[in-house]
């Protein structure tokens, strides 16, 4: 009788180690899968931001492109268009994407190098 108790017990501990190790599999996978690259893409964001400086060219969330003008702790105030006096104050979470005007003089380098051959 002692020896089938003994048995049983082995048994119910196993089930209940491989249950927990299919749990954590699980946890691991959607870890991977979805937070990890969330959290990549905040940081990312973040340094995007961080680095925004008087001069860039920005594209929005409502897809307007513009050239920031002044830069307080949340807000920017962004200059769209042709018209000098389109200038609306956002915050930063509104930008997108950002364009060094550096890195618009080498594009338009590369783009006539390439003309060029």
């Amino acid at each position: 009788m002692g020896l089938l108790l003994t048995s049983e017990a082995t048994a119910n501990t196993q089930s209940i180690i491989s249950m927990v190790l299919v749990y954590a599999a699980v946890i691991a996978v959607f870890y991977f899968l979805f937070m990890r690259p969330q959290n990549k893409e905040k940081k990312q964001r973040a340094q995007i931001l961080s680095s925004l400086a008087i001069g860039d060219s920005v594209r929005t969330t409502g897809g307007f492109i513009g050239t920031v003008i002044d830069i307080n702790d949340d807000m920017v105030i962004v200059e769209f268009g042709n018209n000098k006096n389109c200038r609306i104050p956002m915050v930063k979470e509104a930008i997108v994407e950002v364009e060094k005007p550096e890195d618009a003089v080498v594009s338009a380098n590369d783009t006539s190098d390439s003309k060029k051959k």
